[in-house]
C-alpha cells in the first residue's frame, strides 16, 4: 500500500470512483445519502495531497462524475449529428475534461485552506461551471437531494446553496472522523443517516418542516402532448405530414384550459407549413360557447433576413392570432453548436447534419402566458437549468408566473438517463419558485410537477400518448426567488469569497501566535 500512497495512483483511482457515485446519486433516482459518501470519499482521497497529486484526483473526480453525467451527448452527435463515432467521444471527452477543470480547482483550494475551506472552493468551482461561457451545471450535487430533508431548503438557497451544504457536511464529517465515537460524533452520524434514509421514509418529516411561501390560485384542465417523434424522423419529408396531422387532431380536438407541446414539436417554419394549415388551428382556438382553451406550442420561428428562432408560439384567448399567434417567446439561453455557434468553430458545425444550428437570442425576463386567472412563465429545454434566470421573473409578484412550463426534446439523447437527469431539473426548479411545474416532453419523461417537486402525473416513455389533469397554481415569492431574480448568483459567490477570506485571516492569526 506504501508503494500506491507514494504514487498516488490509488488515491486518483477513489478520487474516480467518487465521482461516478456521484453521478450515480443524482439519476435516475435521486439519492442524498450517496452523494454526501461520494464526496466524503474524495475530500478522504485528497487528505495529505501534494497540489500535483490534488489537481490529478480533483481532475479524476471531475472527469469521472461529468464523463457519467454527460456520455449521452455521444448519441446526438454520432447517430443525429452524423459525426463519427470516434470524433464524437473526442468531443465529449473533451467537453467533459474542461468541466472537470472546476473540480480540479475546488481540490486545489482544498490543499490550500483544508476541510475548514472546502466547501467554499466547491461552491465556486460549481459556480464557475453554471456562468463562465454561458454555463453548464448540469448534474449538480444538489439535485441529489430534491427528495430528502435538505430538499426544504430549496426555496431559501436554490440547487447550489443545497450543494454546498452537502459537501460542507461530507468534509466535516471526514474532518471528525477521529470523534466519531464521542457523543458529538454519535450526534454527527446520526443526523447523517437521517439523510440518507430513502426518501419516502423521511418524507413526513420534510412535510413537516417545509414552509409555504406561496398561495394557491386558480386551476386549469391541461393537457401535455408527448409525440414521440424519433429525431432521425423528425426533419424526414416522408415522415412530417404524419407529426403535423397528428399534432392537428390533438391541438383542434382536447377539451383542456391549455395545451402544450414540445420544443419544436411543429418543425417547420410556418411560411413553410402546408397552405392554410396554420389558419385552421389559430381559428380552433377562437373562443366558443363551450369555453376558451389555449396552447403553448413548440417551432421555429423567422426568415433568413431576421433570422431564427427557437420559439414558443401561444393561442387562444380571444386575442388575435397575427402571424405569429396571440403569443411569442423565444428561447434566451441557447446553447452552443445547437442553436448558436461559438466564435471559431463553424467549421465543426458544418461537419454535424443538425438544421437550424444559429438561433436569435430572446429576452431574459420574458412575459407569461395567460390563461384565465393563471399566467404560464414557459422555457425551453435546457433552459430550466438555470434557476436563477427563472427567478427573474418573479421581481415583481403581480405578474409572475403562477405555473411554469418546459417544453423540451431529449429525442436526441435516446432512452438514456439524460431524460431523468432533466426531470429532476424541472423538480428542482418547482421547489425552488414553489410552483407547479409542466414538464412537456417529446420521447419523455411528460409530467406534471407540484410545487413541492413531487411528480403528481407522468406517462410512458418512448410513448405517444397525452397527459391531461388537474393543476393548481400560485402566487407569492420564495426567498431564493427574491435575491436570485434580483442578483443571480453573486451572493453565493459572496458568501464563498467572505468564507475564505475569514478562514484565510485565522490561519495567519495562527501562525502569529
Amino acid at each position: 500500500m506504501s508503494g500506491v500512497r507514494r504514487s498516488g495512483l490509488g488515491w486518483a483511482g477513489l478520487a474516480a470512483l467518487a465521482g461516478v457515485l456521484q453521478a450515480l446519486s443524482v439519476a435516475p433516482t435521486p439519492q442524498p445519502g450517496l452523494q454526501i459518501l461520494a464526496w466524503a470519499l474524495w475530500v478522504w482521497s485528497l487528505q495529505g495531497a501534494s497540489p500535483q497529486q490534488a489537481a490529478l484526483r480533483g481532475f479524476s473526480f471531475g472527469w469521472a462524475w461529468l464523463s457519467s453525467s454527460l456520455w449521452w451527448i455521444f448519441i446526438s452527435l454520432n447517430s443525429y449529428g452524423h459525426l463519427p463515432a470516434v470524433a464524437s467521444a473526442a468531443a465529449v471527452g473533451l467537453l467533459t475534461a474542461f468541466l472537470a477543470l472546476f473540480p480540479m480547482l475546488a481540490a486545489l483550494g482544498y490543499v490550500r485552506s483544508g476541510f475548514s475551506g472546502f466547501a467554499f472552493w466547491a461552491l465556486l468551482s460549481e459556480l464557475g461551471r453554471a456562468t463562465l461561457l454561458g454555463g453548464f451545471p448540469w448534474a449538480a450535487p444538489g439535485y441529489a437531494h430534491v427528495d430528502g430533508p435538505l430538499s426544504i431548503l430549496a426555496p431559501w438557497i436554490g440547487v447550489h446553496g443545497l450543494g454546498f451544504l452537502a459537501v460542507a457536511w461530507a468534509a466535516f464529517l471526514v474532518a471528525q472522523r477521529k470523534r466519531w465515537r464521542s457523543a458529538a460524533g454519535v450526534v454527527v452520524i446520526g443526523l447523517t443517516l437521517v439523510v440518507a434514509l430513502p426518501p419516502t421514509w423521511t418524507a413526513p418529516i420534510t412535510q413537516a418542516l417545509s414552509v409555504d411561501f406561496t398561495q394557491p390560485s386558480g386551476t386549469l384542465r391541461v393537457a401535455l402532448l408527448q409525440s414521440n417523434v424519433m429525431q432521425d424522423e423528425k426533419f424526414d419529408l416522408d415522415h412530417i405530414d404524419a407529426v403535423l396531422d397528428w399534432h392537428a387532431e390533438q391541438l383542434q380536438n382536447i377539451k383542456a384550459d391549455l395545451i402544450v407541446t414540445p420544443e419544436t414539436a411543429i418543425p417547420l417554419l410556418q411560411q413553410q407549413l402546408p397552405t392554410g394549415w396554420w389558419e385552421r388551428l389559430a381559428a380552433s382556438f377562437e373562443p366558443s360557447a363551450a369555453g376558451s382553451r389555449h396552447a403553448l406550442i413548440g417551432m421555429p420561428l423567422g426568415n433568413r433576413r431576421q433570422g431564427y428562432s427557437n420559439a414558443v408560439v401561444g393561442l387562444g384567448g380571444g386575442a388575435a392570432a397575427g402571424a405569429y399567434g396571440a403569443y411569442r417567446y423565444d428561447k434566451y439561453h441557447l446553447l452552443p453548436f445547437g442553436e448558436f455557434v461559438p466564435f471559431g468553430f463553424r467549421w465543426f458545425v458544418e461537419l454535424l447534419q443538425i438544421p437550424l444550428g444559429d438561433f436569435n437570442r430572446g429576452v431574459l425576463a420574458a412575459p407569461s402566458f395567460t390563461v384565465g386567472q393563471e399566467r404560464i412563465g414557459p422555457s425551453i429545454c435546457v433552459e430550466d437549468l438555470y434557476g436563477e434566470e427563472m427567478a427573474s421573473r418573479f421581481m415583481d409578484a403581480a405578474t409572475a408566473p403562477t405555473m411554469l412550463a418546459s417544453l423540451s426534446n431529449l429525442a436526441w439523447f435516446g432512452p438514456t438517463v439524460a431524460l431523468d437527469q432533466h426531470l429532476h431539473i424541472a423538480r428542482m426548479r418547482a421547489l425552488e419558485m414553489q410552483r407547479p411545474f409542466l414538464h412537456a416532453t417529446n420521447t419523455g419523461a411528460s409530467a406534471f410537477i407540484d410545487h413541492r417537486g413531487v411528480v403528481q402525473q407522468q406517462v410512458p416513455r418512448q410513448t405517444r400518448a397525452v397527459l391531461e389533469g388537474w393543476v393548481q397554481g400560485r402566487t407569492g415569492v420564495t426567498p431564493f426567488a427574491r435575491w436570485a431574480g434580483r442578483w443571480g448568483l453573486i451572493p453565493l459567490g459572496l458568501l464563498a469569497i467572505l468564507g475564505l477570506g475569514f478562514i484565510r485571516l485565522r490561519q495567519r492569526r495562527g501562525a502569529k501566535c
